[in-house]
């Protein structure tokens, strides 16, 4: 049986972060250690972002006719304010349900043949707040679900989520042939943004960004000239080591984001094993692995891009060519890391692209807390 993945869709808010500029912003804080300036200064230029988008209105530095009392960002001050964790997650509920609905209703609207009475499963992915009912609820009421679809939320789980979300999908298909199951990511990093002395708060609070993902997994037949990725097959790896690099707590002005420096060498000691479960019954696929040359037997990576560092370690430790990480980097360019839902992006970006042919292989990578990484196979199809 073929399950795919139909109707990949993405969703943005619609304030842009401009790098350079919030560049100068965090690093022109008070309090900030000269040390912790010019860290500041290095991890924005360096991260390969130019824009990323939030829900933060308020962070733009560009004027604001309705602005009323300062909660993030006072632009007359030029301060970074620390809301507490409640003021932030009511931002989270009020925002995240808006982009929820969004992409879930562009991905029922790009699949043709499937209508919201089709659905018969709901999961949904973030990492970045909590409230119930939840996005699962919002979803299946606002979209006009069946009352009895199931639904399923994935919380808490970091940047590799959307991932076991395919994988939780397609085994629900395999259980059921006639199931189809709408997954949606959406992530508020921006929220937990905040000024800090701290090397790891630093780094992240130059990478993370706002989006949402999509998409409808199920058994069902393609329609005529519609694209979509077979999902062939997934696995996961846990590292022996990378446990406190990577790892997001609650703390009392939003939500904690270590993430250590030694995060890409973790992933470059690991990727390789992390790839050989998931290449098992390929001959092809291993040999090459082996080999250091992935890159010649799988023609196209969607990689999460955690960093510049992180793509970069890739790319050298599997012998990729420079065009394989485009979408990735393209990505990270334009939008950040959107935690759970760039590797959507990235995948969508190679559907999009031409180049990529009815039969073509993708890998795609994401990695996580733990340090976890996720991995999965896929085959272009239309």
């Amino acid at each position: 049986m073929t399950i795919a993945l139909r109707g990949l869709s993405t969703a943005v808010p619609p304030t842009v972060l401009v790098q350079h500029e919030a560049r100068d912003v965090f690093a022109g804080q008070p309090g900030l250690t000269r040390l912790a300036q010019r860290l500041v200064t290095t991890a924005f230029s360096v991260s390969g972002i130019e824009t990323r988008r939030t829900v933060v209105d308020e962070l733009t530095t560009a004027p604001r006719a309705d602005a009323g009392d300062p909660v993030f960002y006072d632009q007359a001050s030029g301060e970074l304010l620390m809301p507490g964790t409640k003021v932030r997650n009511e931002r989270y509920a009020e925002h995240a349900a808006a982009l929820y609905l969004e992409a879930g209703g562009a991905a029922l609207d790009a699949t043709p043949g499937i209508e919201a009475s089709d659905v018969t499963h709901v999961i949904t992915v973030s990492c970045t707040g909590f409230y119930a009912p939840g996005p699962d609820f919002q979803l299946a009421r606002d979209l006009g679900l069946p009352a009895g679809v199931q639904r399923y939320h994935l919380g808490f789980m970091g940047c590799y989520a959307s991932l076991p979300a395919l994988r939780l999908a397609r085994q629900l298909c395999e259980a059921d042939a006639s199931a189809v199951v709408l997954v949606v990511s959406v992530e508020l990093c921006t929220l937990h943004l905040r000024t800090s002395n701290d090397p790891d708060t630093i780094v992240a609070t130059s990478l993370f960004a706002d989006g949402a993902g999509a998409g409808i997994v199920t058994a069902r037949p393609l329609e005529p000239g519609e694209r979509a990725f077979d999902l062939d097959r997934f696995s996961t790896r846990i590292t022996p080591n990378g446990e406190g690099d990577m790892a997001w707590r609650i703390g009392d002005h939003g939500f904690e984001m270590v993430l250590s420096n030694a995060v890409p060498s973790i992933i470059g000691e690991h990727i390789t094993g992390a790839l050989e479960p998931l290449f098992e019954g390929e001959p092809t696929l291993a040999e090459a692995l082996a080999n250091d040359a992935a890159g010649d037997a799988i023609e196209h990576w969607a990689i999460h891009p955690g960093g510049r560092s992180i793509l970069d370690k890739v790319e050298a430790r599997l012998g990729l060519g420079e065009t394989q990480l485009d979408p990735a980097r393209e990505t990270l360019r334009e939008f950040g890391n959107m935690s759970s839902a760039t590797v959507l992006f990235v995948l969508r970006r190679i559907l999009d692209d031409p180049a990529a042919a009815d039969g073509d292989l993708v890998a795609a990578m994401a990695f996580g807390p733990g340090l976890t990484v996720e991995t999965a196979l896929l085959t272009v199809r239309g």
